[in-house]
């Protein structure tokens, strides 16, 4: 996999670099409330994959029983706008790390302008959507960093 498509884990999680398109924005070139979602989710996806955990493998068995991460809960302020053409960079830090959940702080930056904070719990489900621990092999890898209030 390409690091660089991917972004970078850092010391403290991981940082994606993502360019606003003219089908991000509203009318105005502001870019649409629900598309950060996109970003966010591009963030957590490349996160889980530098860590060497495809969501392929996940259902696929290979950390023990088939499994997926399924977003439970998502809590997001929005504190200042984006717009056409900005790059922005996405954070993701393991926050919080349970028997069958894990939660994400999450972040979204033009430079060094805030414009995006997120708690983000996501769960450990079956093929079936039923609750299910966490296999150790996943949870060693997503162990939250030293928090020093830095991403």
């Amino acid at each position: 996999m390409n690091e660089q498509l991917a972004g970078r884990l850092t010391e403290f999680g991981h940082r994606l670099d993502v360019r606003v398109y003219f089908e991000d924005t509203d009318f105005s070139g502001v870019v649409y409330h629900a598309r950060y979602l996109h970003f966010l989710e591009r963030g957590r996806t490349d996160y889980l994959r530098l860590h060497g955990i495809g969501h392929r493998e996940l259902m696929d068995g290979d950390f023990g029983e088939p499994m997926a991460f399924a977003v439970r809960r998502m809590e997001i302020e929005f504190l200042r706008p984006a717009r056409i053409d900005d790059v922005l960079t996405v954070e993701t830090r393991t926050a919080l790390l349970g028997g069958a959940r894990v939660v994400l702080d999450q972040r979204i930056l033009k430079g060094e302008e805030l414009l995006i904070e997120a708690r983000v719990k996501v769960a450990v489900i079956s093929p079936e959507g039923k609750p299910r621990r966490m296999p150790p092999a996943v949870a060693e890898r997503l162990t939250p960093a030293p928090s020093t209030g830095e991403a």
